[in-house]
């Protein structure tokens, strides 16, 4: 991971933990501030605002039936249920002094730092796989349990203190549980915005973040003093930045239901769509009136090319540089005649070398709407060879860029696998046989080793886009205007 993407982040919990300790150590500066009546303001302004994140995830949830954003709703009903107790719960408010308030805010943090690990997984996790069974009863199920909790803790307080959260070693156990589980938590979904840039994927990740120094704070501090109060604010931060989140969210996608399939979705089309900028399927939409043969074909270069960078370890942000190239690696063909692209015999050298100017075409034009490097360097060196007889620009071995060797392969295999206006197309055997053939000449080592590799293991991935083929190709114009569901 590129460090310099999760300093954001790391500065978000340490900065509170320095001044906790700051405070800390000036007995004069942290002082004793007992306001039981502030103090239940500000966990219910918590609860509250965890409450309607709850609702708006879990109502999202409930229509598209996807467990990872059930995981999420279950992560601040935990919150929003456990510090209302803790509120109620505050000492000379309503209630005597007892164990609950402090057990009441060790489980709010430990639970949802649970459920927020477990939306971080992928779907065929084994926990997932088995929670999924019980997909339509969790978030009820899980709700009442927790309201029962919290009615037995307020009338029987005593009856919590069964379990002694406030002593050690369960103290640190569950204190080190809940540290480790949102660091997974902001890692994974560090990873997945450097790929998506989704808001909701970032403020995840300061949540949790927020959440890790909270529970720092939690253990350390001594109650009412300026410093214990920092891990409420902590709290009060983690639910706004959440908001925020959701609103940012919602605005790109016009619906929380929307927005919430495309945080979760593992369709490759949908992946696809939803990583590519309004300009990018502008490009998309002018290819396909153009040619809707090239339109499907970059469609289904960039589901090969992706799955193949993901085997060679790609980071995320190549990732998202490959979507957005790949899906327009073909785009200077606008600019060829319609006589020359689908001409159903062989061409003349004059007509391939007006076909051979299209990858400069293309870097033009995509130069001048403003993409980036990566981008710009698939859409130009993606019919470069190994042995450097490519063009344009005649690069060899490792001078091509990597994510433009990664084209090639994902685009030749299309190609022959294709029917074309000139030829059938060859069966996948037959295509894996040329690359082969073909390797340390035309395409990268490498590349055609995981392509194989890859089949070899999961032969979903040439097949999905097999049957594309067949029903005539991804149309890429219902991408994108919004006609595939996202």
């Amino acid at each position: 991971m590129k460090f310099h993407g999760f300093v954001g982040p790391l500065l978000a919990v340490a900065i509170p933990l320095l001044l906790f300790e700051f405070l800390r150590s000036w007995s004069s500066l942290d002082v004793s501030m007992n306001h039981p009546h502030g103090h239940f303001y500000i966990v219910s302004s918590v609860a509250l605002l965890a409450t309607i994140i709850a609702l708006m995830v879990g109502i999202a949830g409930s229509r598209l039936r996807n467990i990872e954003i059930s995981f999420l709703s279950l992560a601040f009903i935990s919150l929003a249920e456990m510090f209302t107790v803790h509120g109620f719960s505050t000492p000379g408010l309503v209630m005597s002094p007892s164990p609950l308030p402090g057990i009441a805010a060790q489980l709010s943090v430990l639970l949802a730092a649970i459920w927020l690990w477990l939306s971080s997984l992928s779907s065929d996790h084994v926990l997932v796989a088995r929670l999924s069974h019980w997909k339509s009863y969790l978030v009820p199920v899980w709700t009442a349990a927790l309201g029962l909790f919290a009615m037995i803790g307020i009338l029987v307080p005593e009856v919590v203190s069964i379990v002694p959260f406030n002593r050690n070693p369960i103290k640190a156990v569950v204190a080190v549980t809940t540290i480790v589980l949102n660091l997974i938590t902001m890692y994974r979904y560090n990873q997945s915005y450097r790929y998506s840039r989704f808001p909701l994927q970032l403020s995840i990740v300061y949540s949790s973040g927020w959440l890790v120094a909270a529970q720092i704070i939690m253990v350390s501090g001594t109650t009412w003093m300026l410093s214990w109060w920092l891990y409420h604010f902590l709290l009060l931060l983690s639910m706004l930045v959440m908001i925020v989140g959701l609103v940012l969210q919602y605005a790109s996608k016009k619906s929380i239901s929307g927005a919430m399939k495309a945080l979760f979705t593992k369709d490759p089309i949908e992946r696809i769509t939803n990583s590519i900028s309004p300009s990018v399927k502008a490009l998309i939409l002018a290819t396909e009136t153009k040619d809707p043969y090239t339109a499907g074909h970059n469609f289904r270069v960039t589901m090969y090319a992706l799955r193949l960078a993901e085997e060679m370890q790609a980071s995320p942000e190549q990732l998202r540089a490959l979507a957005q190239g790949a899906i327009v690696h073909d785009v200077g063909k606008i600019n060829v005649p319609d006589s020359i692209l689908n001409k159903p015999g062989r061409l003349t050298d004059e007509e391939r070398s007006i076909i051979e100017l299209h990858p400069v075409k293309g870097y033009e034009l995509c130069r001048n709407l403003g993409f980036m490097k990566e981008e710009l360097q698939i859409i130009r060196s993606h019919h470069e060879r190994w042995d450097g007889t490519g063009y344009p620009d005649k690069l060899r071995g490792e001078q091509i860029p990597l994510l433009a060797r990664i084209i090639a392969v994902a685009d030749v295999y299309d190609a022959l696998s294709s029917n074309r206006s000139y030829r059938q197309a060859r069966s996948h055997s037959e295509t894996i046989a040329f690359l082969h053939d073909h390797k340390g000449t035309h395409f990268d080592p490498d590349c055609v080793e995981a392509w194989i590799r890859l089949c070899e293991r999961d032969p979903q991935v040439y097949q999905y886009p097999a049957r594309m083929i067949q029903e005539g190709g991804m149309p890429a114009a219902v991408a994108a205007s919004g006609g595939v569901s996202i």
